[in-house]
């Protein structure tokens, strides 16, 4: 599978972004999602994730109560809805596909990445 993310840019502290993941292929069900994301000079870092039926998510504490993600099969697409932005999610963030259909928040699990989209804020 393919991935595609877009949305990024930027936005004041305090502000809304969403971001949106296309995958290819007719199998995108079969794939649970998640968010990752690398600050300048750190390591990647979980986000978010969601089962192959969207039931199922899961968060970093840091982001909690903050962004909700999101996926709606027909469109093959994956969301991450992020409100409340802080200085410190400033980061390229990376949508990524894993055959476990259940939620994973290891990196090391996810079998595809897209090319990231870069969310910048502002204090």
């Amino acid at each position: 599978v393919q991935l595609q993310a877009s949305g990024g840019g930027l936005v004041q502290a305090g502000g809304s972004l969403r971001l949106s993941c296309a995958a290819s292929g007719r199998t995108f069900s079969r794939y649970a999602m998640g968010w990752f994301r690398q600050a300048p000079g750190k390591d990647r870092e979980f986000v978010a994730a969601i089962s192959w039926s969207g039931v199922g998510t899961y968060y970093a504490d840091s982001v909690k109560g903050r962004f909700t993600i999101s996926r709606n099969n027909a469109k093959n697409t994956v969301y991450l809805q992020m409100n409340s932005l802080k200085p410190e999610d400033t980061a390229v963030y990376y949508c990524a596909a894993t055959t476990l259909r259940s939620i994973a928040s290891y990196a090391e699990l996810y079998d595809y990445w897209g090319q990231g989209t870069l969310v910048t804020v502002s204090s």
